[in-house]
């Protein structure tokens, strides 16, 4: 197994608006080969700095499954708008990859 994880740090008081862009999108996810699973979890809000943690999460049963996930058609069309709502984020996503060491 391996796991997909984007961590997003939303300005403080984008929140809504950034999970209702989740809630609302056009996934194909499931139509692809490989694909296990997916969630948006939300962690801390950081005062300091002014944003709420979030991380996307899909689970893959491979990470060449994963790979052609990103190379596909399906991800080009996920991805065309991300760039319209830069104002809800501060920085870029940070990408990890982890491949399943033990797990139930």
């Amino acid at each position: 197994m391996f796991i997909a994880m984007n961590r997003f740090k939303v300005a403080a008081g984008s929140e809504e608006a950034f999970e209702a862009l989740w809630k609302n999108r056009d996934s194909s996810l499931a139509e692809m080969p490989g694909f296990v699973g997916f969630h948006l979890l939300r962690g801390p809000r950081n005062a300091e700095e002014g944003y709420t943690l979030y991380a996307s999460h899909t689970l893959w049963k491979t990470e060449d499954d994963f790979a052609a996930w990103t190379r596909s058609e399906n991800f080009r069309k996920a991805h065309r708008n991300a760039g319209q709502n830069k104002n809800l984020y501060k920085g870029p996503p940070l990408f990890e990859g982890f491949t399943v060491v033990e797990g139930a």
